[in-house]
């Protein structure tokens, strides 16, 4: 099934163009407005990917991203001319996969869409095998693309849950942050700030208390390995 693609823009210029180049790369692309019409897109069908700009009249991109960002799976980029740090780290921090800002490089976007969607396939291709991994009370199941601490479910967005399982299967190693990014986001395009972001995130939901994912000091970061939980290495095989 080709991939899908929700642009919202109120520019008609923008939304023509990046429409347009999807299209001839063979996506398919559905295009609105409002943050409205976004948020009732997703509640319609599902997408591959969703970009939003910020400033739309009425509902923002920003409040879009905060209403669907746990009901959808698939990477969210901000696409805006909003282009301070703080804004950058506002958008990510709502659970955007990407920010690019405006004016930008059609060519830049593509490669970034495309780098997403390989992402997202080479997921659904490696939890085929079904394995989980534990290390201490989390549990990550690679098949159901599900994550549990202490039992309970913890939604995560695609990102997170890429990263999570980056940091579980490497753990006990410290990791620089150029690393993570190298091998995470694998793509030469971005900020490597949006590691901390993402990083920030990741322990607000499974690990406020830092107990798993260890900051080591001008190094990065490192995910505690199953010996300081008394744990012998082990995946598990459904």
């Amino acid at each position: 099934m080709d991939d899908r693609i929700l642009i919202a823009d109120d520019d008609p210029s923008i939304l023509m163009l990046i429409s347009d180049v999807l299209t001839d790369a063979g996506m398919q692309v559905r295009t609105v407005t409002s943050g409205e019409a976004a948020l009732r897109a997703t509640e319609e069908e599902a997408f591959s990917l969703i970009i939003l700009d910020i400033m739309m009249q009425g509902m923002s991109g920003l409040e879009v991203c905060a209403a669907i960002r746990d009901k959808v799976d698939c990477p969210i980029l901000f696409l805006s001319a909003k282009d301070s740090a703080h804004d950058i780290i506002e958008g990510l921090g709502l659970g955007a996969d990407d920010y690019l800002t405006k004016p930008f490089v059609i060519d830049e976007l593509v490669a970034r869409i495309k780098a997403h969607l390989r992402r997202q396939a080479r997921l659904g291709e490696n939890a085929v095998g079904g394995d989980v991994l534990r290390i201490g009370d989390i549990a990550l199941d690679r098949k159901q693309l599900t994550v549990t601490r202490g039992g309970a479910p913890v939604e995560l967005s695609t990102r997170e849950f890429e990263l999570l399982d980056y940091l579980m299967r490497n753990a006990g190693q410290t990791l620089s942050r150029e690393k993570i990014f190298r091998d995470v986001w694998k793509t030469e395009y971005g900020d490597i700030g949006t590691v901390a972001i993402n990083i920030k995130n990741l322990r607000a939901k499974i690990d406020p208390d830092w107990a798993y994912i260890k900051t080591v000091w001008g190094s990065g970061y490192q995910f505690v390995s199953r010996s300081s939980f008394g744990e012998s290495k082990q995946t598990e095989a459904r």
